[in-house]
């Protein structure tokens, strides 16, 4: 049985977070001698991995985690979970960064509280690490190149949040209906980490696929819109050009005869 800290150690995050995690119901003590005491066992070390896993590098809310973690297919959730956790452990790297080293190397101050603020880079233990790393990493690549805010303001990144979100509740929803349904529990583990990094692949693919025809498409859309001319009668209107705000006509001078 383990203690508090002790989880903390062993699943690597911190008291607070697993606090957190029991006033929202996603952790249990499996024993409390006491008010202040309480004891967990080991397979909760392995739950606290895949909620942290699903909340910082899916996105996930953790109301919705805590719904896959509570149905009635727990045990196959978890291990499914866990195989996710472990395909996304694989890109996550080693390097840590302070929030002053990024600072130093020229990170903007409100990009890092932005994505803190909506959980897209969040520093662990007082350092960003793997995906959230890689992000902010991937945004100063971005303005070195010569990409400015102006060009590409990082609050965009809150459309693109919302797509893949969406785009990643259809993947597990597809996933718990095709693959989970119908896998032996044996092959469960091996079958979700396949379907993980296939699915990863199939994005990018479908991403390259879908770039170019749908630059056409705008592009052509665009160019067939109605301008402010308006055809039908034989006659071509011109609309009038807007007056700036509080723009008063000018009366005539000019004497009525």
């Amino acid at each position: 049985m383990l203690k508090i800290a002790e989880l903390a150690e062993r699943s690597g995050v911190s008291i607070a977070t697993l606090k957190h995690y029991l006033r929202e119901g996603l952790i249990a003590p499996a024993k409390k001698t006491g008010r202040t005491m309480s004891y967990y066992d080991e397979p909760t070390v392995a739950r606290v991995r895949v909620i942290k896993e699903l909340q910082q590098r899916q996105f996930l809310p953790l109301d919705l985690i805590k719904r896959t973690l509570a149905a009635d297919s727990a045990p196959d959730e978890l291990a499914a979970a866990s195989a996710i956790a472990g395909v996304l452990a694989k890109h996550r790297g080693t390097q840590a960064l302070t929030r002053a080293e990024l600072l130093s190397r020229g990170a903007d101050e409100r990009e890092l509280d932005w994505l803190a603020a909506a959980q897209l880079a969040v520093p662990t233990d007082g350092a960003y690490r793997g995906d959230d790393l890689a992000i902010l990493q991937t945004l100063g690549a971005a303005r070195k190149a010569g990409i400015s805010p102006a060009m590409l303001p990082f609050e965009i990144l809150r459309d693109y949040l919302a797509a893949l979100r969406r785009l990643v509740e259809i993947e597990l929803q597809m996933f718990r209906a095709g693959v989970l349904a119908r896998a032996e529990g044996v092959e469960l583990p091996a079958l979700t980490t396949a379907a993980t990094e296939l699915s990863e692949r199939l994005v990018v693919l479908l991403r390259r696929k879908l770039l170019l025809p749908t630059l056409h498409r705008i592009v052509e859309e665009e160019r067939h819109e109605p301008d402010h001319r308006h055809v039908g009668t034989g006659r071509v209107r011109v609309a009038k050009p807007r007056r700036p705000p509080g723009h008063r006509p000018r009366r005539s001078t000019a004497r009525r005869g």
